[in-house]
């Protein structure tokens, strides 16, 4: 069974909630104001099921021109719209509207139900027919069915049922259940005994009592108490049902119509959003730079700024980009529809979609901005992934965050990322608690600009092994994870950009430098290590003449990377084999006594007990001794 959610439309008086209680058998104006004064104020909502066992939600929605932005927050979720016009006026100015609203929110399934045929004759119905034609020609309603009823007599309501069928069995694609629950509040109130409820058109995803969902903006979360469905209790609901939720954790005051009902983390509010912005074909006014307007979209009516991308303005029948700064924040979704209306007087005079919902502030006319807006118009949800992963260079971006950035799953994102990384566009790195995706584009970008960097340390410094690892990340990627930066390195090691040898990167070629100079310096250096044995000499003491005391120490640092050499302590080196013997000797002494001093360590090695204090302490750092308390005395590690 589907759920099908249609809505009426159409001028006040022109008889919407008498047609929904000759279908339903129920009043939808629920407010005494309503009733007292016979026109819809609010949203009003119930259900009929169809003959194909189909069941129909349809929503009663306001006429009256003070009410249109009710009837916009109707329209959400809308598979199916009743244009009711009343055969004895004809189109009148608020038909007229809400055809353009329809339009502008992407309505396109209509039937245009001709109402009060009771009250006219014939010929006049003739006329009225007619008018509809020619005022319909050229529109999204230039081929929509035209139903002659009459609510109160009840004719041709059996032809309009078998029409509503018809058309929802064949044409209506089920709603997608399976990503994120999104439910944009339509009406909030509380009940004794229960708390807080919300009501809305579940627009997609699936809901389960027990769920944890978050409210947006408000950033509160929230467990499901209980679901009813059109009046029935419900352990679930699915996307195409009109549900109201019974909510724990948050009051009544903190909700307003406009905030959505989704999965926590899901989504991001902002108050910045990328369109394309289409102003009506009958439009009186030209939108100029900086226009204050009032936005539509779902349930929301938020002021807004509107400042043109790629025009100085937007008059009647164009289009344009625009950035609309919103007076509060918002959490909605690329490809969500939306209407404008000017500020004052409030007149509709456009609308469009959404293709950025989390932008930074752009400034007017930059090409660079306006071609990534058209990618984002024109691309898929890959697309627009890849562009966000794009934009994130310095520091890669995770599936979590792009999953808010663009209101999908986390699975509906991983299969993106997965048809994006078999295309070569990105590369990812799988981490214990995220996914890290970074574009190739940025990855050529990093490497040919730490080739660079490389190549121009190894010629400047010949002698040494490359620029150190922290080094590295310090100066060029000093904004990504150390650990994501990790992964990156072996990618880049394991794709022979690079080289790493210990703690220090180089191009893959690099060898070190072991010319002359360095077979003299560590000639030199190796002789005094071995000359010296046990009696440290002081590094600072051997001098190398001819040579800078900064390609010494380099040189140096080849014979400790090479383990020919190590580094006692502070200004002591010696040979590797020297203290390979110390560590024999000293653990074979310990497995005959317990503990083993200083001066001990100074008669083994007959040394003084300046060296004999060193060779110790470079025993405690490769873990084969370990202080008792005592300053001279060690046990076995």
């Amino acid at each position: 069974m589907k759920n099908i959610i249609i809505g009426t439309a159409g001028h006040i008086d022109h008889g919407k909630t008498t047609l929904i209680k000759a279908l339903t058998g129920r009043n939808t104006d629920r407010w005494e104001e309503e009733q007292r004064r016979g026109i819809t104020i609010d949203l009003g909502f119930t259900y009929f099921d169809l003959p194909g066992g189909d069941r129909a939600g349809i929503i009663d929605v306001p006429g009256h021109e003070k009410f249109i932005n009710n009837m916009v927050a109707g329209v959400v979720g809308m598979d199916l719209v009743l244009l009711v016009v009343a055969a004895d006026e004809g189109i009148m100015p608020q038909t007229r509207e809400h055809m353009d609203i329809l339009h502008l929110l992407g309505v396109e399934k209509s039937i245009v139900v001709l109402n009060k045929c009771d009250l006219v004759d014939e010929e006049w119905l003739e006329l009225v027919e007619e008018e509809i034609k020619e005022e319909f020609e050229g529109t999204f309603l230039e081929h929509a069915p035209v139903v002659k009823v009459s609510a109160a007599t009840k004719e041709g309501l059996k032809e309009l049922v078998e029409l509503i069928g018809h058309m929802t069995s064949d044409e209506v694609l089920q709603k997608d259940i399976n990503t994120i629950p999104r439910l944009p509040i339509d009406r909030a109130f509380s009940l004794s005994g229960f708390g807080t409820v919300i009501t809305g058109t579940l627009v997609s995803g699936t809901i389960r009592k027990e769920d944890m969902l978050e409210m947006y903006p408000i950033g509160k979360e929230s467990k499901i108490r209980s679901i009813q469905v059109h009046g029935e209790d419900k352990n679930v609901c699915y996307a195409g049902q009109r549900v109201a939720v019974n909510l724990s954790n948050i009051k009544k005051r903190e909700i307003r119509r406009g905030c959505v009902l989704a999965s926590p983390g899901s989504m991001k509010t902002a108050d910045l959003l990328d369109v394309r912005l289409n102003v009506l074909d009958s439009s009186m006014r030209v939108l100029t730079n900086h226009a204050r307007l009032h936005f539509f979209t779902g349930t929301s009516e938020i002021l807004c700024r509107a400042v043109l991308l790629d025009k100085e303005e937007i008059g009647p029948g164009e289009s344009g980009l625009v950035q609309l700064r919103l007076e509060e924040s918002i959490a909605v979704r690329r490809g969500d529809k939306f209407i404008v209306r000017f500020y004052s007087p409030m007149e509709t005079i456009g609308g469009g979609v959404i293709l950025e919902p989390n932008p930074g502030i752009k400034k007017r006319f930059r090409e660079d901005a306006i071609e990534e807006l058209k990618r984002k118009e024109s691309g898929s949800s890959a697309d627009v992934i890849e562009l966000h992963v794009k934009e994130h260079k310095e520091t890669m971006i995770t599936v979590s965050e792009l999953a808010k950035l663009t209101a999908l799953s986390a699975e509906e994102v991983e299969e993106d990322i997965r048809g994006l990384e078999e295309e070569k566009k990105v590369h990812v790195f799988a981490m214990r608690k995220d996914t890290y995706v970074w574009h190739a584009k940025n990855a050529e970008e990093a490497r040919s600009a730490l080739d660079s960097a490389l190549s121009f340390y190894e010629k400047k410094y010949p002698y040494r092994y490359g620029i150190k690892k922290a080094e590295v990340r310090g100066t060029y990627f000093s904004k990504m994870r150390p650990n994501v930066f990790d992964r990156m390195i072996e990618m880049m090691e394991e794709k022979g950009w690079l080289k790493q040898e210990g703690e220090f990167l180089c191009t893959p070629d690099y060898e070190v430098c072991k010319d002359e100079t360095y077979e003299k310096v560590s000639g030199i250096l190796l002789d005094a290590f071995e000359k010296s044995r046990f009696d440290f000499i002081r590094y600072s003491e051997i001098e190398c003449k001819g040579i800078s005391k900064e390609i010494q120490n380099d040189i140096l640092n080849i014979l400790l990377q090479e383990g020919k050499a190590v580094k006692v302590t502070e200004d002591m080196y010696t040979l590797k084999s020297y203290m390979e013997e110390a560590r024999k000797v000293i653990s074979e002494r310990l497995s005959k006594a317990p503990v083993i001093t200083i001066a001990e360590v100074r008669d083994l090695f007959s040394t003084s007990r300046k060296s004999a204090k060193p060779i110790l302490e470079y025993m405690d750092s490769i873990k084969v001794t370990k202080k008792t308390g005592g300053e001279s005395e060690r046990v076995a590690y």
